[in-house]
């Protein structure tokens, strides 16, 4: 069956998207990827553009763990120990013990007493938010919160949904006391550092005004925290946004591996009887394969050299890397959003300069990535930079030079 006319819809709505400049457009291929060496940091090469080398600014590996190789010999060992894959989803046959090991090691490194791991952090924040949304259930949600909390709201249909203004903590606490005696469970829900900005939730005041109104709801007032940017990449040692708010443990935390830990994978981590509840009832666990035996010991690895010495100069490496860059873009007469994230925004509030300036950058090396409307608001158009620990003090130099060069 050719489905021609579905076809033609499809295009016409794919064609629909690139007019209105929505679309997301065709991928980058990397073909090879170079590591650090000298003054240089990694390097990758793309698709079509021969040998010519990229800076990557645009990535969520914070830390460098995905070359590092202790990681990769952590995988491969596993690998040849286990197999390439689980062969299974967990309750079947496919739970192996660096699942296990792993699983215990996220619950020690951020004081929990249990944890489980995801396919994603996507499927983390959906399968965990989902089952414990019911009928019954108030969802207080920041208006910046992440595309993966928006859809499991969605998906939970709870008895009621309250948006409150990003980081607006009086509208946050006015929804909690509109629901009492109207829903026996509120769920907070926020990002910890929020992916666009690089800005982070103040943990320590939310986790407050919880507590507040926890005899208020039968069921408590839960705050849940996805700091899939934050853990790793953020705090003195790495613990994320908790950390750096000095809120203490919030009740459910998601996080992920694919990020500053550099491999594949999400998490959370949360109280024993949260964690048993949710292996019997999140689809996104029970219907699909966990990762690889061997990217959970490559995690294991990475968040054991993270929760170290060197892991903590590294932090501090990313923290040094990242004022430079900001520095340095307030000196050329950027505008940014300051923090000590490496999330580093340049807010250029327009949307042909910002493509022209994220095509300028690539045609000298460097991947950046534009942000438009609708994926920000319009009138906060921004170039969101990543830095990462394996870039250098050149690096940032070379890319500060040709922003400044910029005569768009």
């Amino acid at each position: 069956m050719p489905l021609d006319r579905l076809g033609r819809t499809l295009e016409g709505e794919v064609d629909a998207l690139g007019e209105k400049g929505t679309a997301k457009g065709a991928e980058h291929v990397v073909t090879a990827v170079a590591p650090p060496e000298g003054a240089h940091g990694t390097r990758v090469f793309l698709e079509g553009e021969g040998d010519r080398p990229f800076i990557r600014m645009n990535s969520n590996s914070y830390l460098g763990m995905a070359l590092r190789e202790e990681v990769l010999g952590a995988e491969e060992r596993a690998g040849r120990e286990y197999g390439a894959g689980p062969g299974a989803v967990r309750f079947i046959s496919g739970t192996y013990a660096p699942h296990l090991e792993l699983e215990e090691a996220l619950a020690t490194f951020h004081g929990r007493t249990s944890g489980m791991i995801f396919s994603s952090a996507y499927a983390a924040v959906v399968g965990t938010l989902t089952p414990l949304i019911t009928k019954a259930t108030v969802v207080i949600s920041d208006a910046l919160n992440h595309n993966s909390i928006i859809n499991a709201i969605r998906l939970a249909r709870p008895a009621g949904k309250e948006v409150y203004a990003h980081l607006g903590l009086e509208e946050l606490e006015r929804a909690i006391e509109r629901w009492k005696g109207r829903a026996e469970r509120a769920l907070v829900i926020t990002d910890g550092v929020f992916s666009m900005r690089g800005d982070h939730a103040p943990l320590d005041e939310i986790m407050a005004i919880a507590r507040r109104h926890d005899d208020g709801y039968q069921e408590n007032v839960v705050v849940a925290v996805d700091d899939s940017h934050g853990v790793g990449a953020f705090g003195e040692t790495g613990r994320g946004t908790e950390e750096a708010s000095g809120s203490g443990p919030c009740d459910i935390l998601v996080g992920t591996l694919g990020k500053a830990l550099g491999v594949n994978g999400g998490y959370l981590v949360s109280s024993a009887a949260v964690t048993a509840y949710l292996r019997e009832t999140a689809p996104f666990y029970i219907y699909s394969n966990p990762i690889t035996p061997g990217e959970a010991a490559a995690a294991r690895a990475s968040l054991q050299l993270l929760d170290s010495g060197e892991g903590r100069a590294l932090l501090a490496r990313l923290r040094g890397l990242t004022r430079r860059f900001e520095e340095g873009l307030v000196e050329h007469g950027f505008e940014t959003i300051p923090g000590e994230h490496p999330i580093v925004p340049l807010v250029v509030r327009d949307t042909d300069r910002t493509r022209a300036i994220v095509g300028h950058l690539y045609d000298h090396g460097v991947l950046a990535t534009g942000l438009a409307y609708p994926v920000v608001p319009a009138g906060d158009e921004t170039i969101r930079f990543q830095i990462c620990a394996d870039h250098t003090e050149a690096d940032i130099d070379r890319v500060l030079e040709i922003l400044r060069n910029f005569r768009g």
